[in-house]
């Protein structure tokens, strides 16, 4: 088992944030432009897994009140509306050589306490056909195949509705 801290993000943490979201995203993975603007405009919805001084982990995410989340925009923070009803997640990554530890349960877990901390409505994302039994796992609704072709992938919309979901 490995110790973990879960805590919100900030800016000196961009680079461990880099090495973990390319390690597991590749191509399709933010840049770290992309990365440093979500830490500057929303820490709230950005935290980290830390073990011995090294990010191991991330979720982050945006606000918004829209439903579709398809849009490429949103993921540059376009449309972000920070007291949003919605938290659309854009990533969740832990490191290779932690998988399998639940690091990313406690991750999520702790997502969803500050998404209801800060009166969402719903946590959304997108994700591939193999991800979905996951978040099904912390009680993610199936919503229905998505319009997103990002990186070339076929993506499926989930949605968490924060009032229905009690501890993880």
């Amino acid at each position: 088992m490995v110790d973990v801290n879960i805590r919100q993000v900030n800016k000196r943490d961009v680079d461990g944030c880099c090495k973990t979201e390319s390690a597991c995203y590749t191509s399709d993975g933010a840049t770290r432009e992309k990365i440093l603007k979500r830490i500057m405009l929303f820490p709230e919805g950005f935290l980290i897994a830390e073990s011995e001084g090294e990010i191991i982990g991330l979720v982050n995410s945006a606000s918004t009140d829209k439903e579709d989340i398809t849009g490429e925009e949103l993921k540059d923070m376009v449309g972000h509306v920070k007291d949003g009803g919605n938290m659309v997640i854009f990533s969740l990554a832990v490191l290779p050589e932690f998988q399998g530890n639940g690091i990313s349960k406690q991750l999520m877990a702790r997502f969803i306490e500050v998404s209801k901390a800060l009166r969402k409505e719903k946590v959304l994302l997108i994700c591939k056909s193999e991800l979905i039994p996951y978040y099904q796992n912390y009680g993610f609704f199936y919503g229905g195949k998505s319009s997103s072709k990002h990186g070339g992938f076929e993506w499926h919309e989930m949605y968490l509705l924060l009032n229905a979901v009690n501890e993880i």
